[in-house]
């Protein structure tokens, strides 16, 4: 496909018709005529006209993908080397993110930022940009383990994201409603709303909640390509995917090439996360429940974490051991301790009591634990609370920092814990969870108290001089995002979001 916008296009006399056979790629073959000295691109035009017209040539992209889904396109480098582009992906990245193996930070590359762009897209256009190997660093888990996560250089940040625009029109036209995770205007809100309303209003008896262990090590890089190459036909876009996931690890000093996996951290690592289980695992459960269940079947994903509810046990262990089976096809695994199928819904409560067993078990989501619950009215619900390893985890990292600020003044010390506070009430403060903020706050305030009082031996901070301080710069936790069947009609417009 070439749609390449008119106003990037110089003027050429005799300049041949792109449609030309015979030759491969003919637009490339004319060769552009320089632009007037003094009248660089960025000064005759405004960045919201820009910005206007990058999102029309990708409008263009995305229409054509969904008036035909099995379209090949083969004609997209040019919409990730285009130097306005460039600039928007580099303006999208974080300011203050740990530089990779270049040692080169955002800040530096501004200083010379119009330079370093046009050479970045000389270089992608005439096939001389390479690759940089991640550096590999790790982050502490909640379960006490470390998660691997890369560090991509400055410039492959800068193109992936701009290959990531590229790309997200035509996947964002073929992934499927259920699919939230790392995907554009959707949340991880979104997600809760569609497993707690999806499992309130359909006829689900049986939860299977599913991890799959080391997803992101564990991606097989010739699958993705044939993937890949079901919907993109540009040899160029597809050689540099490639030349990522190549790209192999800088760690300790020594680069090691991997063979599978991308590494998490990569602004292209989440898109291609997406693609691989949207063929392995999207497009056959949709499939599958639409042919081979007795009953009602909700599925949500978000990343490689997903729950699947069902109305029967049968279909659920029947699926359950299918799932098995396609995943070691395509070099994949569920993580035995994080994979269960219970019971649970509007009638688990009551049917574990009649068999003289305990309450439904929990599972947990997103940062939430799901427990079965009723409203004041007696109706069923799914009760969402914040997960007690994250609250943990979080009152840890607090206390921490507040020892490595112990002598910091107080009115700086307050400002930052109220950002925490509502940091946490933002993604935290879902309906019915009002006791966890709570407890969070409080928690919160005993450990400023005690960092107070180890500011002296002589220390004079009382419980009613810190309720005060807490009054001045700590938020009262407050619910911040409706029920979730408010807002997820709101934004499916009444539409199933779990089919």
């Amino acid at each position: 496909m070439n749609e390449r916008r008119k106003s990037d296009r110089p003027i050429v006399p005799g300049k041949p018709s792109n449609k030309g056979r015979g030759t491969p790629r003919p637009a490339e073959r004319v060769e552009e005529r320089g632009r007037a000295e003094g009248n660089p691109r960025q000064q005759t035009r405004s960045r919201t006209q820009r910005r206007a017209d990058l999102q029309q040539a990708l409008e263009r992209v995305r229409q054509a993908a969904s008036r035909d889904r099995r379209l090949r396109f083969t004609a997209l480098w040019h919409h990730v080397y285009d130097v306005d582009r460039l600039r928007e992906a580099y303006f999208g990245l974080k300011r203050d993110a740990a530089p990779g193996v270049d040692d080169q930070t955002w800040r530096q590359y501004r200083e010379n930022l119009e330079t370093n762009l046009q050479d970045l897209s000389d270089r992608l256009q005439r096939g001389a940009y390479r690759a940089k190997p991640v550096r590999r660093t790790y982050i502490p888990k909640t379960d006490g383990r470390q998660r691997p996560l890369g560090v991509t250089a400055l410039e492959d940040k800068i193109v992936q994201r701009a290959t990531v625009e590229v790309l997200n029109a035509i996947y964002e036209t073929d992934f499927l409603g259920f699919s939230y995770g790392f995907r554009p205007g959707r949340s991880p809100h979104d997600a809760l709303d569609a497993l707690s309303v999806g499992i309130v209003e359909r006829k689900v008896s049986w939860i299977l909640d599913a991890d799959i262990r080391g997803f992101f090590d564990a991606i097989d890089h010739g699958w993705l390509v044939k993937f890949i190459e079901h919907r993109i036909a540009d040899e160029r876009v597809v050689r540099h995917l490639k030349k990522w996931l190549n790209a192999g690890v800088l760690e300790d000093g020594k680069r090691t090439r991997v063979e599978t996996g991308t590494p998490q951290g990569g602004n292209a690592s989440p898109l291609l996360a997406n693609i691989y289980l949207h063929y392995v695992f999207d497009l056959w459960i949709q499939h599958w429940r639409r042919t081979q269940t007795r009953g009602d079947v909700i599925v949500v994903r978000f990343a490689d974490d997903f729950v699947v509810g069902f109305q029967y046990r049968s279909d659920a262990e029947r699926f359950l051991r299918e799932l098995r089976e396609r995943f070691r096809r395509f070099n994949l695994e569920l993580h035995p301790e994080k994979t269960r199928l219970f019971e649970f819904g509007r009638f688990a409560t009551d049917n574990r009591r009649r068999r003289g067993q305990g309450k439904p078990a929990t599972f947990n989501f997103l940062g939430f634990t799901h427990s079965c619950s009723k409203t004041r009215n007696g109706k069923f619900t799914v009760l969402r609370q914040t997960m007690r390893t994250r609250l943990q985890a979080k009152l840890r990292e607090v206390k921490m920092i507040l020892r490595r600020r112990l002598h910091d003044p107080v009115p700086e010390i307050g400002k930052w814990l109220g950002a925490v506070v509502r940091g946490h009430a933002q993604y935290y403060g879902v309906p019915r969870n009002g006791p966890a903020l709570r407890l969070f706050l409080r928690q919160i305030e005993r450990l400023w108290l005690r960092t107070l009082r180890r500011r002296s031996h002589k220390h004079k901070v009382t419980w009613e001089r810190l309720r005060r301080l807490s009054a001045r710069w700590l938020p009262s936790p407050r619910i911040v995002h409706p029920y979730p069947d408010q807002r997820l009609r709101v934004r499916t417009r009444g539409r199933s979001p779990v089919r």
